[in-house]
């Protein structure tokens, strides 16, 4: 079992996040994160004898399709809804300075 949370932790983690809490946020936290890893706790208590270790609850499969070459869509259609263009190219504001 590991030792209890204190407000001095929550506010050393507060501290460390870059994160203000007021006196009644430390001790909300304390309480709450305290209840938290005391459940973790209890499950390093399990009997996992013939578990093997996972990284998912559940069997994960891709679900994205293959990644293969498809048509694109045409130029005309891409440059019709651009605010400005030369006929081939999207034209836009120059963003650095020309030295």
């Amino acid at each position: 079992m590991t030792a209890p949370l204190t407000p001095e932790d929550v506010r050393k983690v507060a501290r460390l996040a870059r994160l203000m809490l007021t006196d009644a946020e430390v001790e909300t936290y304390t309480r709450q994160l305290g209840q938290v890893l005391g459940y973790v706790d209890r499950l390093s208590e399990v009997d996992t004898t013939g578990v093997e270790p996972m990284a998912h609850a559940i069997e994960m499969a891709n679900v994205f399709r293959p990644d293969e070459p498809t048509g694109s869509l045409p130029r005309d259609a891409a440059l019709a809804s651009a605010p400005k263009t030369d006929g081939r190219y999207f034209l836009v504001p120059p963003i650095l300075d020309g030295g």
